[in-house]
């Protein structure tokens, strides 16, 4: 088939003066076939005239006026869909082979009379103008830590000019996951653009109560008016208008999942190295960006002095259980604060507790409502002078803190049932106040002696190892004064 640059050309050659042949040959065409578009003065695409004939009768002529009912009606069927009911009416008509027929004709009928679809418009994008956040799911990557599930997501954000971006890794859309993954994006990237862009943060707000919601609205407006950003939200459910970061999940992801396929593993020996090997990742696809990112740098309003840490704050009193309720969780804290008034912050990762200005505890964040965090370090003091209260408690499965506990507190119940709960607690007790490696490693001989774990077996291995005494130093001051005396003599 002739294409319009062979005969462009052939005939730039002959107005140069070059020879029929000499131009048919230098441009890929017989001379016969040169001469016929000389004469014609055509390119091959204006000569070519549209087929108006079939070459074989269309299979689907009778029953199209059923199909095209079925589409105004509904244009979202699928041509496959009709296909399978054109089957089911006429065995013996179709054939499994003729369903692509019906896709192109379904096709034209969508082109010509279909229903109008929506358009996406290409941005001009200012450098400094915009930073769009959002969060995404990684789970379907499969990572483990340590062998174990590492369900969390990522907290996305991309300066839209030069698609320089930055995640971090949270476990949850809340208030405080978006604040500090906001704060770690804009002193990644070292200013401030003029917009923050997100959703309307569905996930965050709609299990939150209304006062809740309020509170919500006002902590993000104060953040934003920390670092002098102007909020803006994409209209409810068009997600294509925060569209450069759903773009970057997509992109990221991918890159992700093939960099762990390239890796051989997605098991990681800890967080810390998962978090290393995501921002190799980013660092890498932002290197690529150096251009505009060097352009975007110079439109960044300055950082302000420090970051602004925000983070819900609460007062409650510790219960007579020794909790705190929390969002909705339950947590244990020392049993010496029972009936004190606290102050707790919550973080995105982390329950921060304090006793006036001094924290007394941190305790990692739950996520959702109705779980339960119980230290067992936090109870044993009193449970230890209370052991009937074990076999009843609530959140008694928290007392046993490895495999190697449950193991000894099972024959303990077998071979000495009077005193199982009192020995197993000042067993835990004496993890709790020595070192709870050095407890179980006890256990661990006594099970494989198949003796049974009673406290003063165990409290016999685990010898405390004596602080040495250092006998008194005498410092003798009587060169540096003869020195002086030199000096000034």
């Amino acid at each position: 088939m002739i294409r319009d640059e062979q005969v462009i050309r052939y005939m730039r050659l002959r107005t140069k003066g070059t020879t029929q042949e000499q131009a048919a040959a230098k441009s890929g065409m017989n001379v016969k076939t040169a001469r016929r578009y000389e004469r014609a003065g055509k390119l091959p695409s204006e000569l070519k005239t549209p087929r108006t004939w079939v070459t074989r009768p269309n299979p689907f002529a009778e029953d199209w006026p059923w199909g095209v009912a079925q589409l105004e009606r509904d244009p979202a069927l699928q041509a496959t869909t009709l296909f399978q009911e054109l089957c089911q009416r006429s065995p013996e008509r179709y054939r499994l082979t003729q369903v692509r027929t019906l896709q192109r004709h379904v096709a034209r009928w969508r082109a010509q009379h279909g229903p109008e679809r929506e358009a996406i418009f290409a941005q001009v994008h200012v450098p400094g103008e915009r930073m769009q956040t959002d969060f995404t799911h990684m789970d379907d990557l499969k990572v483990t830590i340590n062998g174990v599930a590492f369900p969390h997501l990522l907290y996305h954000s991309v300066l839209t000019y030069s698609n320089v971006e930055a995640v971090r890794v949270c476990f949850g859309e809340t208030f405080e996951a978006l604040a500090e993954g906001i704060e770690a994006a804009l002193w990644q990237f070292g200013g401030v653009p003029e917009q923050h862009r997100t959703d309307h943060l569905g996930a965050a707000i709609h299990p939150l109560t209304r006062d809740e919601q309020e509170a919500f609205k006002e902590r993000y407006a104060a953040l934003m008016r920390h670092y002098g950003m102007r909020p803006t939200l994409n209209n409810t459910g068009v997600a294509h208008e925060n569209g450069d970061v759903e773009q970057s999940h997509h992109q990221f992801k991918r890159l992700v999942d093939q960099a762990l396929r390239l890796r051989g593993s997605r098991d990681f020996a800890s967080r810390a190295l998962y978090e290393r090997f995501l921002n190799d990742l980013v660092r890498r696809r932002n290197e690529t960006r150096h251009r505009r990112w060097a352009e975007e740098q110079q439109h960044l309003r300055l950082l302000p002095t420090r970051q602004l840490e925000p983070c819900r704050e609460l007062r409650l009193t510790v219960s007579r259980f020794s909790t705190i309720t929390v969002l909705g969780s339950l947590y244990s804290v020392p049993s010496r604060l029972i009936g004190t008034q606290v102050l707790v912050r919550i973080r995105a990762e982390v329950i921060e507790v304090y006793v006036g200005s001094q924290k007394t505890v941190e305790l990692p964040r739950l996520v959702g409502k109705g779980a339960a965090a119980i230290n067992y370090r936090h109870l044993i003091w009193s449970l230890v002078r209370k052991p009937g209260a074990f076999a009843q408690y609530q959140y008694r499965d928290a007392f046993f803190p490895t495999l190697a506990f449950r193991q000894c507190y099972d024959p303990l119940q077998h071979d000495v049932p009077s005193r199982a709960d009192k020995d197993y607690l000042h067993i835990l007790h004496l993890a709790a106040t020595t070192s709870e490696d050095e407890v179980q490693t006890a256990l661990d001989l006594l099970r494989d002696s198949q003796q049974t774990p009673t406290f003063d077996q165990v409290r016999a291995l685990v010898q405390p190892t004596p602080v040495p005494t250092l006998p008194p130093i005498t410092v003798n001051l009587r060169p540096y004064d003869a020195l002086l005396e030199v000096r000034h003599g």
